[in-house]
């Protein structure tokens, strides 16, 4: 996505720079100033026709705030921005299906093409979603997914099933194929906290010499995460050998924790960790070796692709038979990637929006 973006900003710097040049040898500032003031309304001019003559009436919705919706949703503003499509963006009280209803009814009778939305309930948010597509209205769950049989067109998401899996791979092969896990969650209402809980589980069963220690779930903030990390830790002194956070905030918390733990115990019982996302602290995290490793999710593809999805929909394109899930990506981050993931995981965005109209939508 940031090739786009880039390729966005490379496309403006030349236009100021030609729009310097090409006047006249001798021409005064202000001519070049008035060449340039038309060059910006000209590109206004073209973005408020591109938003005119769009159908899209596109709806980006998030339950509750929270650092992963914060990264969605810059995705979401560079599409608006790319597209010249206006997309009203709002962000909910809580993490309750009830709420999430009001809220979405609410919006889809101001009008509404389509909703890129992160649902609260993977079963119970159909009933919401039967409702908008009866009218009329695509949705496209971002993020997670929600049950079977759904309206819903599409999830753009990571699998975050899988990715768990990988994350407690890594650890076990970090720790020589044996030992005990802490397995660290947020909240088991979200569907995607129950995902990596089941993707953490199965990978555990396949080793018969690693264990799951014990599981510390029901983390909302990252202050909540350093509590509930720490009594683990001391209730398990010298047992763990590996810890999996599946969570923005469980891995920051770990950071914190283990910093503390470490400068207080010393390195000689090593715990190895991986985490998700790339906070700053996180990185800094690896970069100290505090942290092994985290998945680099693509949250500003989440936000981009689906609005992008929407926006092909409202221009005639059907779902093609068979596709639904599509698969943002994601990449392991260690010390020998710290400086470029973030590349991988662009070019995957690149790729996927090129590749939307030829595997997920047919005309």
């Amino acid at each position: 996505m940031k090739k786009i973006w880039g390729l966005f900003l490379t496309g403006v710097m030349v236009l100021g720079t030609l729009t310097g040049c090409g006047g006249q040898v001798g021409q005064s500032s202000t001519d070049a100033g008035k060449d340039s003031e038309v060059t910006q309304k000209e590109e206004t001019s073209k973005k408020e026709g591109a938003q005119k003559d769009s159908k899209s009436q596109i709806v980006w919705y998030a339950p509750a705030p929270h650092p992963y919706f914060d990264e969605v949703k810059q995705g979401v503003e560079q599409f608006s921005k790319d597209q010249g499509i206006e997309v009203k963006m709002q962000i909910g009280p809580d993490w309750t299906q009830a709420s999430e209803n009001e809220k979405v009814e609410a919006l889809a009778a101001q009008g509404m093409t389509g909703l890129s939305i992160y649902p609260c309930d993977a079963s119970g948010a159909n009933g919401l979603y039967e409702e908008l597509t009866d009218r009329g209205i695509h949705v496209i769950n971002f993020g997670t997914d929600t049950g079977k049989p759904t309206t819903a067109s599409f999830a753009v998401a990571t699998d975050v099933k899988q990715a768990a899996y990988n994350a407690t791979e890594a650890v076990i092969n970090m720790m020589g194929g044996k030992g005990n896990i802490l397995n660290v969650l947020e909240v088991l209402e979200d569907p995607n906290t129950t995902l990596r809980k089941q993707g953490v589980e199965e990978c555990v069963a396949k080793y018969p010499d690693v264990n799951i220690i014990q599981e510390v779930a029901g983390i909302k903030t990252a202050e909540e995460g350093v509590s509930k990390i720490e009594s683990a830790l001391s209730a398990n002194v010298g047992k763990i050998d590996g810890i999996v956070c599946t969570g923005f905030n469980t891995t920051v918390a770990v950071v914190q924790t283990l910093s503390d733990y470490y400068e207080k115990q010393g390195m000689d019982k090593r715990i190895y960790t991986i985490g998700i996302d790339t906070d700053p602290t996180v990185i800094k995290a690896i970069e100290e070796g505090v942290l092994d490793a985290t998945i680099a999710q693509n949250p500003k593809g989440h936000g981009y692709i689906s609005c992008m999805v929407l926006k092909l929909l409202d221009e005639g394109y059907k779902v093609k038979e068979g596709q639904y899930f599509i698969d943002a990506g994601c990449v392991v981050v260690g010390k020998d990637n710290l400086t470029t993931y973030t590349a991988d995981i662009d070019n995957v965005t690149q790729g996927i929006l090129s590749s939307l109209t030829e595997m997920y939508l047919e005309k």
